[in-house]
């Protein structure tokens, strides 16, 4: 840690910007939290320490440059805790505050608690690992996403998002990844109502995919050596070559490509409204 970092240890302030403009400071057992009811803690800080702080206060880290939020608890009154900041790190921490990170850059997350609603809007080039994360429409329409051993939980995740690759995680979700664009999932369990509609260059990789009318409309799409549970009604109208592992309940009408199953228990390929031209082989029939 920086030795030239001014310390500031163990106070309580509920003032408006109550630390507004702070360089080169370490906060360390903090709190913003009181009846003065101020917003905006940490607006315009610039190479700041969050440590072992308590955030109770709506807004409190916006506008800020290089920052460490570590070990800390920002509670459900924390609203739109982190704002049109960039170049953080945010670690260790149990965040509850609706909408955290709105039109955020260069953000590392890791080991993390959090319940927001809105989590991650119109951000870019977002790391996370070993995050548990529990939200409604989670990084919409982000852009340069990693993510690695995440739990999430929620709907509507990963709508329009760009650019994203995520490894070995569980996502217990509905109408996921919708309308994205260039995404590649690995080794991930995906449950959940209507995947990836109107996706376009999705990868999946070694996944097991579980829910009704998976996968349709979608161009580009491609599965690798996947498993589909309770999946029926998959790749309506879809542009998708696939390999898949076990039995899928039903297919329906998939538009062009190349399916490769072990078993189907119903291909439906009848009262289509556009040309079929997708190969499906049934290795057990």
């Amino acid at each position: 840690m920086a030795k030239y970092y001014s310390k500031i240890k163990n106070i309580t302030d509920d003032t408006e910007r109550a630390f507004y403009n702070a360089k080169h400071t370490h906060f360390k057992n903090c709190k913003t939290k009181g009846p003065k009811d101020g917003e905006s803690a940490f607006k315009e800080c610039r190479d700041i320490i969050i440590e072992k702080c308590l955030l109770d206060l709506r807004y409190p880290i916006w506008h800020a440059h290089k920052f460490n939020l570590i070990n800390s608890y920002l509670t459900k009154n924390c609203r739109a805790p982190l704002w049109y900041s960039q170049n953080g790190n945010i670690e260790e921490c149990n965040i509850k505050g609706v909408k955290t990170l709105r039109e955020c850059k260069n953000i590392t997350m890791s080991n993390n608690q959090i319940n927001s609603n809105e989590f991650g809007w119109r951000c870019q080039n977002i790391i996370s690992d070993n995050d548990t994360l529990t939200s409604e429409y989670a990084f919409f329409e982000s852009k340069n996403i990693t993510i690695s051993n995440m739990n999430f939980k929620g709907k509507y995740s990963f709508q329009y998002v760009k650019n994203m690759v995520i490894e070995n995680s569980n996502f217990d979700t509905k109408d996921a990844f919708w309308h994205t664009n260039n995404v590649h999932v690995k080794n991930s369990y995906i449950k959940g109502e209507y995947l990836a509609w109107y996706s376009n260059n999705l990868t999946l990789e070694n996944c097991i995919i579980e829910g009704t009318q998976p996968l349709c409309y979608c161009k580009n799409l491609k599965l690798i050596n996947c498993k589909m549970i309770n999946c029926d009604l998959a790749f309506e109208y879809s542009d998708v070559n696939a390999t898949i592992n076990g039995s899928v309940d039903s297919i329906k009408n998939p538009s062009k490509g190349n399916i490769i199953v072990d078993d189907c228990k119903e291909l439906i390929m009848s009262h289509s409204t556009r040309p079929l031209e997708c190969k499906v082989t049934i290795k057990n029939k």
